[in-house]
């Protein structure tokens, strides 16, 4: 079998039964919301902030705001304290955040979604912090990851994440795969971890287990590709760093503007040298802000659905859409 990145295919259209484009629908439901998009900005320090979360909540986006620089205490209460429509943030495996946790649930603050990101998720640490999260806020919806193996999938869901981010060392800031030599291609590693079921089929309870593809998007067909393989939204870094409006440091390089795009486990984000999975890229700018790029992703999603012979995100789902490998 070959391992596939999203660029070894091409999706084959099917015929379209819609009149024009601009009727395709992109959103999608996502543990239990609707969204415009089945796109979230990575949770990275690169990539967004609390400007950009704020303004991705107030127009219908999901969003995950990072988990570095302040507690997720304190971003937890500026996000009740502003009265948020959505409240989706990311902690670690480490005690500080398992101590906010007990303090979040003390002061009732509202916690829609919370995002455990670290780089290897499969491990205990992530049982014990999906654990502490069920017990100390049980409504909230839990998103676990990273991993990429079906197995890690349904352990994760098991353990009680209601979402698995799926994706080791794709992202192009990511060292993981050259420093360690563990990974696998996105498309492939989508397929596999994106078709799993909790529940069973006699008692009609069961269902997808819902996935994040973290890493390898490129282009925005990508997002489409991701779908098709079985995910149930992408996660994009280097197409929302690139904006006008991302906290990416800017710099001109030959007259043309770029941003320091920079991956979590990279010394820029961690402040030291020790354990470094990540680097730091000059990425051109694309003189977009993030709002007009999720604009343009829209335009080109609805095509996509078009090409995919549907009316919306379904059109990806159920082996609809054929592929080569090229």
């Amino acid at each position: 079998m070959r391992y596939l990145k999203y660029s070894d295919i091409d999706l084959l259209p099917n015929y379209s039964q819609l009149y024009s484009r601009v009727d395709a629908d992109t959103s999608v439901e996502f543990l239990g919301k609707k969204f415009a998009l089945p796109i979230v900005p990575a949770n990275m320090q690169s990539v967004v902030d609390m400007d950009l979360c704020r303004s991705m909540s107030d127009e219908g986006y999901f969003y995950i705001m990072h988990r570095f620089g302040n507690s997720l205490k304190d971003v937890v209460s500026q996000m009740n304290d502003e009265d948020w429509s959505l409240i989706s943030v990311s902690m670690g495996v480490q005690i500080p955040d398992k101590k906010d946790l007990v303090s979040i649930a003390r002061e009732g603050q509202r916690v829609d979604y919370i995002t455990i990101d670290i780089a290897h998720g499969h491990c205990e640490r992530m049982k014990i912090a999906i654990e502490a999260i069920k017990k100390f806020l049980p409504d909230t919806k839990i998103i676990a990851g990273n991993v990429c193996t079906a197995t890690a999938v349904r352990d994760l869901h098991a353990w009680g994440a209601d979402a698995v981010k799926v994706g080791i060392g794709q992202g192009s800031p990511c060292t993981t795969k050259y420093k360690t030599g563990f990974t696998m291609p996105m498309f492939t590693c989508v397929k596999k971890c994106s078709h799993l079921i909790s529940g069973s089929w006699e008692d009609q309870s069961c269902e997808k287990i819902p996935t994040i593809a973290d890493g390898g998007i490129k282009h925005n067909g990508d997002i489409a590709k991701a779908l098709v393989a079985g995910a149930t939204m992408a996660m994009a870094g280097g197409m929302f760093a690139s904006c006008v409006d991302s906290p990416a440091a800017s710099s001109n390089v030959g007259n043309v503007t770029h941003k320091a795009y920079f991956g979590s486990a990279s010394a820029e984000n961690k402040g030291h040298n020790n354990n470094i999975e990540g680097k730091l890229t000059n990425i051109p700018c694309n003189n977009m802000t993030v709002l007009e790029k999720m604009s343009e992703i829209k335009q080109d999603l609805q095509s996509s659905i078009s090409y995919a012979g549907g009316k919306d995100l379904d059109a990806f789902k159920y082996n609809n859409v054929s592929y080569v490998e090229v």
